[in-house]
């Protein structure tokens, strides 16, 4: 067994931040010492699941549903594939954002807003492009500029 402390130790995460995972179902103590929490040493193996899936993006929520209260957890295969195309999708957004800013950087018109390209991220930004809405998105792909001054 190993204590709340040892376990906040070797896996960087406050001891908050335990008693937090383990009263969301994500962790399980099996014990106390004292007024101190035990766990089983495959906690560390558990945290370490969680934390990939936190840095992947998923919420605690679903990591929980994910790992379940199984000893070995069933992870859905087809949750990973979705988020993997989810996170596809934000790495095109972003790649569009990064280069239109690096062309506006250097962009020999006058004025930003004199720059078709610049203009054209301004759009896609009012449109809501950048943030996932599919509906304002529709929008864009029939005239940013439409878009742009219903905005302005």
């Amino acid at each position: 067994m190993i204590d709340i402390t040892e376990v906040a130790k070797r896996s960087g995460l406050s001891a908050s931040t335990l008693r937090f995972y383990e009263e969301k179902g994500l962790i399980t103590s099996v014990g106390r010492q004292g007024l101190r929490r035990l766990f089983e040493p495959n906690v560390l193996e558990r945290l370490a699941l969680i934390a990939l899936g936190r840095t992947a993006g998923f919420s605690l929520d679903e990591i929980s549903r994910m790992l379940g209260s199984h000893v070995h957890p069933q992870i859905d295969r087809q949750l990973l594939v979705d988020k993997a195309e989810e996170l596809d999708r934000s790495i095109r957004k972003l790649i569009s954002m990064r280069d239109g800013l690096r062309h506006a950087a250097v962009c020999s018109a006058p004025s930003h807003l004199e720059c078709p390209k610049f203009r054209r991220l301004m759009g896609l930004a009012v449109s809501g492009a950048f943030d996932g809405d599919q509906k304002k998105n529709s929008k864009l792909k029939k005239s940013p500029k439409k878009v742009l001054r219903k905005g302005s």
